[in-house]
């Protein structure tokens, strides 16, 4: 028999899941089962229990493949330009998240995870170390900032951290409850809250690099 490539196994592998999440955001978690997951996939039993031995494991993968999204958006916006101010970064982010919901609902997939992560403790665990990701990318963030000025250092860093992943996942729950026309003002209100200090900004006429 010829071999299965790498390709070809994580196509599979992407195939199943996206099944997985259409079912999920159409029925929730428990009131899906294994079957419908088959049929969405157009799969037979083997071929998704060879990637997946359960519908816990399927939650699980989707729930890292989520977090590691948004851990990357974060890490892209965040070193896109490093002269931005935080209120630009988190306006960036949370525009990120947006168009990624409208493509394939991943705040709606989020609330999903987080309400089962409160019944499964293998899934509170790995979500716990995912938000610990996330609080380690913005507690990075946060000292940066400060460290040039344009935050306040009267307040941690990890505790700064902590407000943005509380703003981060309230948005999230705003906008697939509300919509997006309840968020679509919140990046504009972050890049209010934290302007570049006008101490850092060149002057009016001035080289960037006097």
């Amino acid at each position: 028999m010829p071999k299965v490539s790498q390709q070809h196994r994580n196509a599979r592998r992407d195939q199943i899941l996206s099944a997985a999440r259409r079912c999920f955001l159409r029925d929730g978690f428990h009131a899906t089962s294994m079957q419908d997951l088959f049929a969405e996939a157009g799969l037979s039993a083997g071929a998704v229990y060879r990637y997946f031995a359960s519908k816990d494991e399927v939650i699980l993968a989707i729930a890292e493949d989520n977090m590691r999204e948004v851990l990357a958006m974060i890490n892209e916006v965040a070193t896109a330009d490093p002269g931005r101010s935080l209120g630009e970064v988190m306006a960036g982010v949370l525009a990120q998240v947006q168009a990624k919901d409208e493509a394939d609902g991943v705040g709606g997939m989020a609330i999903l995870v987080w309400s089962e992560a409160l019944r499964n403790p293998a899934l509170a665990a790995r979500l716990q170390l995912l938000l610990a990701g996330m609080h380690k990318d913005f507690t990075r963030l946060a000292a940066d900032h400060q460290r040039a000025g344009e935050l306040p250092g009267g307040a941690p860093a990890e505790a700064i951290a902590r407000l943005l992943v509380a703003l981060m996942a309230g948005s999230i729950l705003q906008l697939t409850i509300l919509g997006p026309d309840a968020v679509s003002d919140v990046g504009a209100a972050a890049r209010a809250l934290w302007p570049r200090p006008a101490s850092s900004r060149p002057a009016a006429g001035a080289s960037p690099d006097r």
